[in-house]
């Protein structure tokens, strides 16, 4: 025992705490003792009694005022903990109750500040109603107030008053009128001859003194004067002046074929005439043309294949584009495809080697057929992709036949529609902007990429633009019927709308060119 408490006591010398304290106690305390008899002899007993004495050992550390800090920090982690989430439960309370409360007073369609605004605002409104009670109103307040201050009765009416002897404007009549009596006085002593110092009298006498002076250097100066307006002699300025307008009569008379009026009358006539016969010639060209078409209308509608003629037709310009861009076209309409029998699918078009699908195909189906269905038209465009075995489809209608209200360029999926008129070139744009957007859905396919897809929104932006044009190019068609008395805001329309075309061109040219490099990484 005293080896154990002397290693204790070096161990709390060094201070170092030991692993373990040996102790034999002697309990005499009573109810320690009973409260001890109530356990099992042995390790029950000594586990009770080793909790009792930390127990101890506990309170009397607290009783001296220390804390253990193990419990402590245990303690004010829970109570952070606590906090924290307390906190957070009432930044969302905070939160959802700010938002609710925003949304009761600014939200755009039922927010009370909405009704309160436009209950303040809108026609007999409070805002109106306090205006006319307060202003406008013939018994408002203001009214009230200025009949009060400056109506008839007012200290300020009869001040202004005419009428009144003590007001303003009788007294500034009389002050007025004894100033321009004052000042009326003064000026007309100054014009008497009665008063030698007046200004008359001083002005008289310094004529007297220079009236000799005056009449020699006037006589001079007359002199002078005549001979300039003298034909006598030849360099006067009269004589001058004679000879200049004698050149330019000459000049100005039809009567010399050499005179610049003359000039100018059959230089003039030259351009009437040659303008006349230019007006006569566009005119039979219209003419000619006009009718060349007309024509051309009455054989086509009489005629059984004219529906042959349009796919053919579109052929061509399709075949034209396709070489452009360096992919192959092929017309495989009266060719059955993957369907047996079925021959949907008018032309196809194959990306070239150079593009970044090469080998993606593109199924083309036009149609001239009247009442054709923009529905029928999704089917068929579906059917003759799924028969060509194409990544994308392209519908053309006819410019005639076409439904109403349908976009000139408009995409849906796969798919790609336009409105094309085989007698109006100007309408091939829509043709190769639809094939442009079908190519990029080829692409865009060709990529292949898991959860990503290209991003569309400025294409389809472009296209709405493009939309808008095209309605703006028909309202230009139809003003090019009256092309003299337009000629001026067709030129300006037909600009405007060009550079917003070249503009979206490049806008589709560049998510092309975006497309091709996402698929080039890939």
């Amino acid at each position: 025992m005293d080896a154990v408490l002397a290693a204790s006591r070096e161990s709390k010398e060094n201070g170092d705490i030991p692993y373990s304290l040996l102790l034999e106690l002697n309990v005499t305390d009573a109810e320690v003792i009973a409260e001890l008899c109530q356990r099992a002899e042995g390790r029950d007993r000594d586990d009770y009694a080793l909790s009792a004495l930390r127990l101890g050992v506990l309170a009397l550390k607290q009783a001296r005022g220390q804390v253990d800090a193990q419990a402590l920090k245990r303690e004010g982690e829970l109570l952070l903990k606590d906090v924290a989430q307390a906190l957070t439960e009432h930044r969302t309370h905070l939160d959802n109750t700010l938002a609710k409360s925003l949304k009761d007073y600014f939200d755009p369609k039922s927010g009370r500040l909405n009704e309160r605004i436009e209950l303040l605002l809108k026609k007999d409104g409070e805002l109106e109603t306090l205006l006319a009670r307060k202003i406008t109103a013939a018994d408002s307040e203001m009214c009230r107030a200025l009949a009060m201050h400056i109506g008839q009765g007012s200290p300020i009416f009869r001040l202004l008053s005419p009428d009144e002897s003590q007001g303003v404007l009788a007294s500034l009549r009389t002050c007025v009128e004894a100033q321009l009596k004052q000042q009326r006085d003064a000026v007309l002593k100054e014009f008497s001859l009665d008063s030698a110092e007046s200004a008359l009298s001083r002005l008289v006498g310094q004529l007297r003194n220079t009236n000799g002076e005056l009449q020699k250097d006037l006589k001079g100066q007359i002199g002078e004067l005549l001979q300039q307006f003298s034909f006598d002699d030849e360099q006067s300025a009269l004589s001058r002046m004679a000879k200049t307008v004698g050149s330019i009569s000459g000049h100005l008379t039809l009567d010399d074929e050499k005179s610049a009026l003359s000039r100018l009358k059959r230089e003039l006539f030259t351009a009437l005439d040659e303008q006349g016969k230019k007006a006569q010639e566009f005119q039979s060209d219209v003419r000619a043309t006009l009718e060349r078409i007309e024509v051309r209308k009455k054989e086509r509608a009489a005629s059984t294949t004219h529906g042959k003629d349009f796919e053919l037709e579109l052929y061509d310009v399709l075949l034209a584009e396709a070489q452009r861009l360096g992919d192959v076209a092929t017309f495989c309409g009266n060719t059955p495809g993957r369907i047996s029998g079925c021959k949907t699918g008018d032309v196809l078009i194959e990306l070239g080697p150079e593009s970044p699908a090469p080998r993606s195909k593109v199924a083309v189906e036009a149609k001239e057929k009247r009442q054709y269905t923009f529905a029928e038209a999704r089917a068929e465009i579906e059917k003759g992709r799924s028969n060509r075995d194409a990544d994308a489809g392209l519908f053309v209608f006819s410019k005639k036949t076409a439904p109403d209200g349908i976009e000139p360029v408009a995409r849906y999926g796969q798919d790609v529609f336009v409105y094309w008129n085989n007698e109006d070139a100007a309408t091939d744009i829509h043709l190769r902007l639809g094939l442009s957007v079908a190519r990029a859905l080829c692409i865009q396919k060709a990529a292949k990429r898991e959860h990503e897809t290209a991003d569309f929104e400025e294409m389809d932006k472009a296209l709405l633009e493009i939309n808008k044009q095209m309605q703006e190019l028909d309202k230009i068609r139809g003003w090019a019927s009256s092309i003299k008395n337009n000629s001026d805001e067709i030129l300006d329309r037909l600009r405007i709308s060009s550079d917003k075309l070249k503009k979206q061109v490049t806008t589709l040219t560049d998510r092309l060119a975006d497309l091709k490099q996402n698929t080039a990484t890939t």
